[in-house]
């Protein structure tokens, strides 16, 4: 417990400055290195005839996303076809199958990286980088681009226009994920993870038989991964493998590179907010109050509530994945088997109970989708975390996916608390009318709709029950997990799910492409209805979403919608499974 807190505690001294980062970068005041990165950026804009100070419209920039993303889901699909044609293949790795190509693409496309192959064996060295790693970079790229708009049109910061799609998508390639991951990848080279350009080598090992290792760029791949909230191994296995995550420290480097940026988001998103406040604001004196705290300084007033809810979902899940697998397995035990350390089922002994749970809790509250363990084998309720928070897809989330989603959850938190009060909600000075609220309840349920719909699907169907490959609650698990790690764009899976066939890749591939373009159009559409309108002035009525009732309001928001929704597939799945096995 003492390492759980003391991982966490450096988390929040280094996601507060990368916060302050971003927000400089998403409102082009000047950085470490501007002179630099300008000149960079300037270079790109003029190659590709991109005009960085043209606005666009909520709709245009959508367009511009969806676009770009479907020229590049051509292209990279093309390269898997061709791939025993193309050069880097030292392995002679043939040609990917027409809907596992599909699927792939989709998945790196949308940023999910759900791997219905393995890597070692199914990509040759040009397809890891062309495809898989160039993919880690744009889709990241573009979901924080999409968050960026976000921002600028709840806020209240953009009046005409939600910015520049390419610039966007620039910046925080050039000024955020390409140095960060050369950092981060000469960190994991310095602890063993190879990087080179070499084919496989055969070893003997110390039993006498004879293991192939496998080789080639791995540790720019890995970086890219987890700081991308990507999530796609290199290997099969991940990163419980020691080839991906060799040290306990490049443990700690791959969780801190996929908590950074999304909890970045939400500083920057509460600093964003706070100038446009601070604008409007004529009092000084009341302006310095308001900053006078030091989390109030360091997230923003808004920001500080976000990120309080959200870590209080993250500590709850936490908690309950870490005492779950620390009570082991009782049919283990009841075979003979010593549980004194927990069901260590699947874990790396390097990183033991406390290290696999906190990974297992970031890699779905984030959306990364990486794994140091394998998920599939945790206890009931440590399996239900995992899937509980894909579920839920608030918790911070990848690619600024938690933040924008969390505020759906803050704009229904005010409009039902404006109507037990009697007042027209309101939410950072903007009134929440009937136009927010129907988009806001479409994009709430569409998530929960693509899960259960494709998971009642893959039940009543010959070609979804052939690849359940457990019977009972825990079939029904890997069921509920597939698709809501497709539509949460997280990528890890119950691995024992046979899951490469024409049905789950094409129908995953569908829950990925709707889960991740369909939500990001609609809550563009919010923001674009609410720069519309002019800032209403505060009152002694006004719902105060600043303070820790109205985190402890969103959390209870949050927890009822899930209740409703997922409750009784996860009675069915990993609670009755919970039930059996301590009966």
């Amino acid at each position: 417990m003492f390492q759980l807190l003391v991982t966490l505690l450096i988390y929040l001294l280094l996601v507060i400055p990368v916060g302050s980062y971003m927000y400089r970068i998403l409102t082009d005041k000047p950085t470490f290195g501007s002179t630099f990165f300008d000149k960079v950026d300037g270079f790109i804009y003029s190659v590709c005839g991109v005009n960085p100070q043209q606005g666009m419209t909520w709709k245009q920039y959508a367009i511009a996303l969806v676009v770009t993303n479907g020229v590049m889901l051509v292209l990279t699909y093309l390269v898997l076809r061709l791939q025993n044609l193309l050069c880097f293949n030292p392995n002679g790795i043939g040609s990917m199958e027409p809907t596992l190509s599909f699927n792939t693409v989709i998945s790196f496309m949308t940023n999910t990286n759900l791997q219905h192959y393995s890597g070692e064996s199914g990509l040759s060295y040009l397809s890891q980088m062309i495809v898989i790693t160039f993919m880690m970079f744009v889709s990241a790229a573009s979901g924080y681009a999409a968050c960026a708009a976000f921002i600028r049109g709840i806020s209240g910061y953009a009046k005409e226009h939600v910015g520049n799609f390419f610039k966007d998508l620039v910046a925080i390639t050039t000024r955020m994920l390409i140095p960060f991951s050369i950092v981060g990848g000469l960190i994991l080279i310095w602890q063993g993870v190879p990087q080179n350009l070499d084919s496989n080598f055969v070893v003997t090992t110390l039993e006498g038989t004879r293991q192939i290792i496998a080789n080639g760029p791995v540790a720019s791949l890995e970086i890219i991964k987890h700081l991308g909230t990507n999530g796609g191994g290199y290997l099969g296995a991940n990163s419980s493998t020691p080839i991906e995550n060799p040290t306990i420290l490049t443990n700690l480097v791959e969780m801190y590179s996929m908590m950074l940026m999304p909890g970045a988001c939400v500083i920057a998103f509460g600093k964003m907010v706070q100038e446009v406040r601070n604008r409007r604001q004529q009092n000084r004196s009341l302006r310095e109050k308001e900053e006078g705290s030091w989390t109030a300084k360091f997230f923003g007033r808004e920001g500080r509530s976000v990120f309080m809810a959200m870590g209080l979902l993250f500590l709850f899940s936490l908690g309950l994945c870490f005492w779950a697998e620390s009570q082991g397995n009782p049919v283990l035990a009841e075979a003979g088997l010593s549980q004194s350390m927990g069901s260590m089922e699947g874990k790396e002994v390097r990183f033991g109970i406390a290290q696999s749970a906190l990974f297992t809790t970031v890699t779905t509250s984030f959306t990364t989708g990486t794994v140091n363990n394998m998920h599939d084998t945790l206890t009931p309720l440590g399996g239900m975390v995992p899937l509980l928070n894909m579920m839920l897809n608030v918790i911070f989330g990848g690619k600024g996916v938690g933040l924008m989603n969390m505020l759906m959850y803050a704009i229904l938190a005010v409009f039902i608390c404006g109507l037990m009060i009697g007042r027209t909600p309101e939410y950072l000075g903007k009134k929440i009318e009937g136009r927010e609220m129907k988009l806001t309840a479409i994009c709430i349920i569409i998530h929960p709709l693509i899960i259960l719909g494709f998971s009642a699907l893959a039940i009543a169907t010959e070609a979804g029950l052939a690849g359940i490959t457990n019977e009972g609650f825990h079939g029904l698990s890997q069921v509920l997990y597939e698709y809501a790690s497709s539509s949460a764009n997280n990528g890890s899976g119950f691995e024992g799910l046979a899951d490469n066939s024409y049905f789950w890749n094409i129908t995953t591939g569908l829950a990925m492409f709707f889960g991740r373009f369909l939500s990001i159009v609609i809550q563009l559409a919010i923001v674009g209805s609410l720069m519309k309108k002019s800032f209403v002035n505060e009152s002694v009525g006004t719902l105060q979403t600043h303070t820790a009732s109205f985190a402890v309001i969103m959390v209870f928001v949050v927890y009822i919608f899930a209740a409703l929704t997922f409750f009784p597939a996860l009675a069915l799945g990993p609670i009755a499974e919970h039930l059996v096995l301590w009966q």
